[in-house]
């Protein structure tokens, strides 16, 4: 049998194929964690509720508010009036995270990536809870643009008031 047995060109070929994976997986690491670190240790307070609980969902908070806001139609056709009173304030934020801030379905880093936003770009936030960490920061807003997804409040600047609690 040759120097290069079946075996070991197996074994040659399984190592590039690690060694490749590994360096693509270093290469986009730095620009993966620009806009959305995660510093290990650090956790939300105890004192916090659950960010992985499904109350917390965006999905299912935008469901109650859909109901909540159906109702609140209803109840004004019942007494007349044409339209249902004006909205509650609406709150605003600003993007700050370069080159843009991951959205997702709870406010916890380990949840389902939805979407993202670019730098600069203005959002709806609808409420803001407290969830993981994020360089310091434990607070999360729910954004209503299109989808609803939570956004990191480390990377979102307030314009105008802060939003109110979930």
């Amino acid at each position: 049998m040759s120097p290069l047995s079946r075996p070991s060109r197996l074994r040659r070929l399984g190592l590039c194929v690690a060694t490749g994976t590994l360096a693509a997986l270093t290469a986009a690491a730095p620009a993966a964690m620009a806009a959305d670190p995660q510093p290990v240790g650090q956790r939300a307070e105890a004192a916090a509720p659950d960010p992985t609980s499904d109350e917390l969902s965006a999905s299912a908070l935008q469901r109650e508010h859909e109901a909540q806001q159906k109702q609140a139609r209803e109840e004004a056709q019942k007494q007349g009036q044409a339209r249902p009173q004006a909205p509650k304030q609406t709150y605003k934020g600003r993007v700050i995270a370069k080159p843009y801030l991951l959205l997702r379905d709870k406010p916890t880093r380990s949840s389902r990536i939805v979407g993202s936003v670019e730098y600069g770009e203005i959002v709806h936030i609808f409420c803001k809870t407290q969830g993981d960490n994020v360089d310091g920061n434990n607070r999360w807003y729910l954004l209503t643009d299109g989808t609803w997804a939570w956004g990191s409040a480390r990377y979102i600047e307030n314009i105008g008031t802060a939003p109110k609690w979930c």
